[in-house]
């Protein structure tokens, strides 16, 4: 997770009770002059109750009205790209020549939507490519991701979504668990990649 606080404790439940927190993800392409993709802006809009348990840590929006003051949006934007160091920002890249690597997160501003925190941040691709599979995933499924917001493609380019085999991860899940299945104290097994969809993006060489 990105937001580090006393809020995690609000949501502490047993080990089986994965995922907490569910954000519905938006991805958008940027392709650069030479045709290739250069980089993606993400968009994260959060559950209604992670978004309450923010602003309620942060002490924002006291009048629980859902409207937040200019200082009040100042002081909510960006909280979620104070990222700890490791932290991939919950968004992996490959291609036909391995893993892709993606720059460090520039804010793109934040919104509150009918009682829900979305957040927009740009990041680039340290090597640029025609092809490349995104997966949105939490390895330890603390947070779900899904891609509820779309997938916005440039002129060109093309995207082939291969859905998780949703089974196979809760068997995979039930299976590392094991005599752990009972035990809160217990590390929850790394399985979030199991239930993320892919999506293969495919652009056309620039005319």
């Amino acid at each position: 997770m990105r937001y580090l606080s006393a809020i995690f404790c609000l949501l502490a439940a047993p080990l089986t009770a994965h995922p907490h927190v569910f954000v519905e993800t938006g991805l958008k392409l940027v392709r650069g002059q030479s045709g290739m993709v250069e980089g993606v802006e993400v968009t994260w809009r959060y559950d209604e109750l992670y978004s309450l348990l923010v602003l309620e840590d942060m002490g924002l929006d006291d009048d629980f009205d859902g409207k937040l003051t200019q200082v009040e949006m100042a002081e909510l934007d960006g909280f979620d790209l104070k990222w700890i160091e490791g932290f991939e920002g919950d968004l992996y890249a490959t291609s036909a020549e391995g893993k892709l690597a993606l720059g460090p997160p520039k804010n793109r501003g934040t919104s509150i939507e009918k009682g829900q925190i979305v957040t927009r941040h740009f990041r680039a691709l340290e090597h640029s490519a025609k092809t490349l599979s995104l997966k949105a995933f939490d390895p330890t499924y603390y947070t779900a991701y899904d891609l509820g917001l779309g997938i916005d493609l440039p002129g060109g380019c093309e995207a082939k979504v291969i859905k998780a085999d949703l089974d196979a991860a809760k068997r995979l899940e039930a299976e590392l668990l094991g005599d752990d299945v009972d035990n809160p104290e217990a590390d929850y097994p790394e399985v979030g990649e199991e239930f993320a969809d892919e999506i293969i993006v495919t652009c056309a060489p620039a005319s």
